[in-house]
């Protein structure tokens, strides 16, 4: 495929990452980790697929479990939703999941030219965890999530760089949403095809981690 390449008078300081489908896949992690909770719970009447959490990612952890378990009443949605949220964070601290080959060098390359960070529909802890896991803290100066904040991700995207005085930021991400929350957070958009989803408008797109050394 040709490339397109960042224009270098745009002066980029700095990209930021969305998490699953575009730095790493935690699909088999969080799988785990969930029906280990779902297995308890008798009025739980479907287990969850590998396929279900590749199709969920990208959304908010509370959205998932509110279309997965509808048929339960509010209360038993939000302690189930939590606990599978508590294990998976627990999970993932001890076995991490699978990062897209060529990652550190990605990102031990960017970091030298621009400050990066990473911006998540997820819960609090799970940047946590993926940064810990792998010792990333060194590559990246910031991290937001929809679970710390409450926030919608473009107005996570916005707080962060206006938090660090960004001058001209971009987002690279593998769905949709990704797609909207850089726009309406006023930045261009990166779609990492390789990821989880399919996105009819971006910028730029890249077939693999490594090809983002290519395009900025």
């Amino acid at each position: 495929m040709v490339i397109n390449k960042l224009d270098k008078s745009e002066k980029l300081d700095s990209v930021i990452f969305d998490l699953d489908g575009t730095l790493w896949d935690s699909t088999r992690e969080v799988f785990i980790s969930w029906n280990q909770v779902l297995d308890k719970y008798d009025e739980v009447t479907k287990k969850l697929t590998k396929k279900d959490i590749e199709n969920f990612m990208g959304t908010p952890t509370a959205k998932i479990f509110e279309d997965f378990l509808h048929y339960l009443d509010h209360d038993k949605i939000d302690e189930i939703g939590n606990e599978c949220s508590k294990n998976e964070i627990k999970y993932i601290k001890e076995h991490g999941g699978i990062l897209y080959p060529g990652l550190e060098n990605v990102l031990k390359k960017l970091s030298t030219r621009f400050k990066l960070s990473i911006v998540s529909n997820c819960q609090e802890g799970y940047i946590e965890a993926f940064l810990n896991y792998y010792g990333f803290e060194k590559y990246f100066m910031d991290f937001e999530s929809i679970g710390r904040t409450g926030l919608s991700k473009a107005e996570n995207i916005k707080l962060v760089i206006n938090r660090n005085n960004l001058k001209k930021s971009i987002y690279v991400g593998d769905v949709d949403g990704d797609s909207n929350a850089a726009r309406l957070a006023g930045i261009s958009f990166i779609y990492a095809r390789y990821g989880f989803g399919k996105v009819e408008k971006y910028d730029y797109v890249v077939d693999n981690i490594v090809e983002l050394l290519k395009v900025i």
